[in-house]
């Protein structure tokens, strides 16, 4: 339901909660975040958050 809603296929988000595509082109992550109601900010703050851990965000 997510990856329709984003305009990309099942498995290009199962790559992606995964970790075979480490790092999405900006694009999808800007459909991502509409597909999921989440402003393209806020997904940046929780990346650059002092202490997150970027491995465990990406899967």
């Amino acid at each position: 339901m997510v990856a329709a809603a984003a305009g990309i296929s099942a498995e290009t988000l199962r790559k992606i909660e995964t970790g075979r595509i480490p790092s999405p082109g900006f694009g999808t992550v800007v459909r991502l975040c509409a597909a999921l109601d989440i402003p393209v900010a806020d997904a940046a703050a929780v990346w650059d958050a002092p202490g997150s851990d970027r491995d465990d965000l990406a899967g």
